[in-house]
Order: structure tokens, then sequence, then C-alpha cells
């Protein structure tokens, strides 16, 4: 029973890195660029769900929705803006880029007063609410992390399979210039991907606020969601998610099994672990090259 415990919390931890892992990998396929800011954008999707209710007013359900589609088009800002430009340019120096957008945005949230650098509770409607079956105890905020990213990956699976937005994206992360050439907007996609990447990001640091609380550092669980992209393999969208239950349950058993510290630095032993043994990841593709 208590194994069993552990591993449905490391799934519901594993659902949230798989989240942002998701946002890696839909700006990696578009534009084939990493940007570690989804962690930051994760935080502000939390805070600005915290500032919807408690000082608009909106009920969780509106709060959330509306966060969500902010978010999406701060995303679309940032491409146009800050990425779009520098497009072209070494891949090391986006990377760059996107490092100072995430120091950005939290500096921009510590500077806010009596907001930035305290600890906030979002207000849902399931806070510390438990299910009992029989001996196991199932934490409501937990349960609703697994069926809102299986909802959600439900989704994103019908969009990319069966709407004809889902197939330029897919047509464009495969070969921007064939795409653009065939007449897909492949820049006006890239900027949809980074919107839908950001608002991947809100819903994921929605549903961790009840766990782990609001504040400016929660980002840094980017760092975390990271490892489940390369698990997963890095060009592969169930690949995110997968990877990211595997780093969930490593984890969550690592931090009870094991003594302290290993729990933060078993997802990066798996990722060693992983390269050496098959580095494209678990869903990862080939790539080949003709000289």
């Amino acid at each position: 029973m208590q194994v069993l415990q552990l591993l449905l919390s490391g799934i519901a931890q594993g659902c949230i890195y798989g989240l942002i892992a998701l946002g890696f990998v839909l700006i990696y396929k578009a534009t084939e660029t990493v940007s570690f800011a989804q962690g930051e954008l994760m935080m502000l999707g939390a805070f600005c769900a915290l500032a919807a209710m408690t000082m608009l007013g909106l009920p969780f359900w509106m709060a959330a929705l509306l966060a969500v589609l902010v978010m999406a088009l701060l995303g679309v800002l940032l491409e146009l803006v800050v990425i779009r430009p520098v497009l072209g340019q070494p891949q090391f120096a986006i990377v760059m880029l996107t490092i100072g957008i995430g120091y950005v945005m939290r500096g921009v949230i510590t500077m806010v007063p009596g907001i930035g650098t305290d600890t906030h509770t979002l207000p849902v409607p399931y806070k510390d609410e438990v299910w009992k079956l029989g001996a196991l105890v199932l934490n409501v905020e937990q349960m609703v992390v697994v069926l809102a990213t299986a909802v959600l990956c439900a989704l994103l699976f019908v969009m990319f399979r069966y709407s004809k937005l889902g197939i330029a994206m897919q047509a464009s992360s495969q070969n921007q210039l064939a795409a653009y050439y065939m007449g897909i907007p492949v820049k006006r996609l890239n900027s949809l991907v980074w919107g839908l990447a950001a608002a991947v990001a809100a819903i994921a640091g929605m549903l961790l606020a009840p766990i782990t609380f609001v504040h400016a550092n929660m980002g840094f669980i980017g760092l975390k969601a990271f490892p489940a992209a390369v698990v997963g393999g890095f060009g592969s969208l169930p690949g995110a998610i997968v990877g990211g239950l595997v780093i969930g349950v490593v984890e969550s058993m690592a931090g009870f099994y094991l003594p302290d510290g290993f729990k933060d630095t078993a997802p990066y032993i798996v990722v060693l672990v992983m390269l050496m043994v098959k580095p494209n990841g678990l869903f990862g593709e080939k790539l080949r090259k003709k000289v």
C-alpha cells in the first residue's frame, strides 16, 4: 500500500513535469530552439490565476481560462518581439536569450510589492480534499493533476491528428522550408506554437500551485522537466509525458527509500543512464544527414 501511495504521488508530480516538458518539445519541434523559460511561464500562469481570483474576484474556472488566454498571448508576443529577431543566429545565443527571459520574468514578479516576495495559496475549490478507497488515501489535488493531464493530452492529440492547424504544425516541424513552399504560414505557426507552449505551462502552474503554493521561485521546477524531455525524446510529444512520469516516479521512490539528497539528484542520474543507453530518448527518432 505504501508503494502504491508513492506511485500515485510520483505519477501526479510526473504529470507536471510532463506538461512543462511538452512546452520544451513543442518549441523545439517548431523552431529547433530549446526554451529554458518554460518554468517561469508556468510561474506567471499561476500568478495570473491568483490575481484573477483575489483581485478580480473571479471563480477558479473563469480565472483559469483567463490565465491560459493571457499566457497564450504572452507566448505569441515573446516570439514576435524577442525570439523572431534573433532567429538565424547561433543556437547558443537563442538558448541564452530564453534563460535571460526567465530571469527577467522572475525579477519582474519579485519587484511587485506585497506579492512577489511572499508565498501564496491558490484558493481552488478542491483544496485539501481526499478520497478514501479502503486503506488507500487519494489526494484530490493530485488526482486533478492526473485527470487534467489526460484530458489535455487527448485534446492535443485530436488537434494534431485531425485539425488543419495541427497538421500544418506537424508539417512545419518536419521541414519548415518545404512547408513554406507549400503555402503554410510558417512564421505565424511559430508564434502559435510559442503561445500553445505558454498556455500549457500556465495549466501546469495552476495544477501545481495547490500542492506547492504560488511563489516567484516555483519556476525552478522547469530544471526537472528538462530531464523529462530528454528521457522521453526531445522530438516526441508523447515522450514528454512518458518522460515526465518516469522522472516523477523515480523521484518519489528515491525520496522515500534512499538517503537525503538522492531525491533531487535522481532525475539527472536517470538522464545520464538514458544518454548512455539510448541517446535519442525512449521515443526519439534517429536523425541522419547525407554529406
